[in-house]
């Protein structure tokens, strides 16, 4: 948009007494005088008035520019600023521009195919509503990363990060207590007694609790709450908070670590995906989905690539590389509340609130991860939906928690079929998300309940070894920490997290 100021009155008196008769031979040089007058801004230029103006020259409008920021102010990536200027009067404003008519209307006539075009003049006053004209090149630039921009204004703003006083020294260690066992394989775990650490500092229920992969890094322990944050606590040496993130504006109902141990992976009931660096608290990936998110899972052998869940009848892989959706796995449900990669990443199950009159033909699906193809919906028959799932770290086989208040054994080889020999049960699920896991030597099955103890199964005989009366409000996750033998922390309904050994 062009903004001129025309006065009809004084502009064609000045105008006919500046021109000559003898006009051509001076034409140059008014055209060097009336562009330096007028800014322009040509398509994938950045060039300023201050480059188009001759040194040491006034020009013949009678007036000196005086531009308020300096040329160097230009970035390459936005749109020039309005240079403002000091006009001597009107009639130097219509001199100038009836002499640049005149120069690019014979520069057009010339024949060499060459047009200077006028898109933009200053004006001493800005008027509301007015943007400053962005060359086609930028826009292009800018409307290709939206997803790189709209990260980085949240990793900025959004995410609200709380630091303890030894936070940032804590990330980087390697606690004493885990160097001893870094050389050598894991022992024989033994079903934990005593309590060590007490951290309540979630003021809602504790979804999901992770130990940091990276064994160096283990001290670390992830958890995800419905008050919206997500903490990165120091479970081994000192039991404190190491850090919150506040990325989320609902619950958070999934949070996994990366396989490097320096990023986090979140989605809640806000219906966001959230990559945030574990030092800094940038978000170095971010995406609103269509629906709210309730498992995540990351894997196994491409770490760039992630799968989500929730309460659609669609599952999503995303790559993080290029911030999009690499496949969509489509069946016939309403919410997906578990997802587990099979061996080498090629399967993976999900399991589903799918539930007919008489079997539950579609509580658990076999997906092939490459094709997208649905391998199988008839694995568990019976009518209990499944919230979590878990594989054992030695044998082909994998663990689902029911709602009927036991735990089912199926083979992880096609056809994945149920192991009717072997049924873990004795506690209660009654609706909650309670989570299931063997210990690293697979000698043992762990569950939560909701009475809030605690359940220790022998793997082998599917029997009641110990039971451990751990919370007052449902116990929804145990896990075994990956290096420290008999380490094991637990979370309730209550936004309580514990640490056995």
């Amino acid at each position: 948009m062009s903004l001129v100021a025309y006065e009809d009155s004084d502009s064609e008196t000045e105008t006919e007494k500046t021109e000559a008769p003898d006009a051509s031979g001076r034409q140059t040089n008014q055209l060097s005088s009336s562009v330096s007058c007028v800014q322009h801004f040509a398509p994938g230029s950045t060039k300023s008035a201050h480059e188009m103006r001759p040194a040491g020259s006034t020009g013949r409008c009678g007036r000196s520019p005086v531009c308020e920021d300096p040329p160097g102010h230009y970035a390459p990536n936005k749109a020039p600023p309005y240079c403002q200027r000091v006009y001597s009067g009107h009639a130097a404003i219509s001199v100038a521009y009836k002499n640049y008519q005149q120069a690019s209307s014979s520069s057009t006539n010339s024949g060499n195919g060459i047009s200077q075009k006028r898109t933009h003049k200053d004006s001493t006053t800005t008027l509301p509503g007015i943007r400053p004209y962005i060359p086609k090149r930028l826009r292009q630039e800018n409307s290709s990363n939206p997803e790189k921009e709209e990260s980085d204004q949240r990793g900025s703003s959004d995410c609200d990060v709380k630091l303890s006083g030894s936070g940032e020294q804590a990330l980087r260690k390697i606690s004493e207590l885990i160097k001893p066992y870094l050389g050598s394989k894991y022992k024989v775990t033994e079903v934990p007694k005593s309590l060590i650490f007490y951290m309540s500092k979630h003021s809602g229920p504790v979804n999901e609790i992770q130990w940091c992969p990276v064994r160096e890094q283990s001290h670390m322990l992830l958890s995800a709450s419905m008050d919206k944050t997500v903490k990165v606590w120091d479970a081994v040496d000192t039991g404190c908070c190491l850090k919150t993130y506040s990325c989320h504006s609902c619950a958070v109902r999934a949070a996994r670590w990366s396989s490097c141990g320096r990023r986090i992976l979140s989605g809640g009931f806000d219906s966001m995906l959230h990559l945030t660096d574990v030092e800094t608290g940038k978000q170095i990936f971010s995406s609103k989905t269509e629906f709210r998110i309730s498992a995540l899972k990351f894997h196994p052998t491409e770490s760039n690539v992630f799968i989500c869940g929730g309460f659609s009848p669609e599952v999503k892989a995303w790559d993080l590389r290029t911030s999009k959706v690499l496949r969509v796995y489509k069946a016939a449900v309403q919410q997906t509340l578990d997802i587990l990669f099979l061996p080498e990443g090629r399967e993976f199950l999900t399991s589903t609130d799918a539930v007919s009159r008489d079997s539950a033909d579609r509580t658990i699906v076999a997906w092939d991860f490459q094709s997208a193809a649905k391998i199988s919906n008839q694995i568990f028959h019976e009518r209990y939906t499944c919230p979590s799932l878990t594989l054992h770290p030695k044998e082909s086989v994998f663990v689902a928690q029911t709602n009927g208040n036991y735990m089912a054994l199926f083979s992880a080889q096609r056809p994945y079929r149920i192991n009717k020999k072997k049924r873990y049960e004795g506690h209660k699920v009654e609706g909650f998300a309670v989570g299931c896991e063997f210990s690293p030597d697979g000698t043992l099955l762990v569950t939560g309940s909701s009475d809030g103890k605690v359940f220790f199964y022998n793997y082998h005989t599917s029997r009641i070894i110990r039971t451990l009366s751990a919370h007052k409000e449902a116990c929804v996750s145990a896990i075994f920490h990956p290096v420290l033998p008999s380490l094991l922390a637990t979370c309730d309904w209550a936004g309580e997290i514990k640490i056995w050994q």
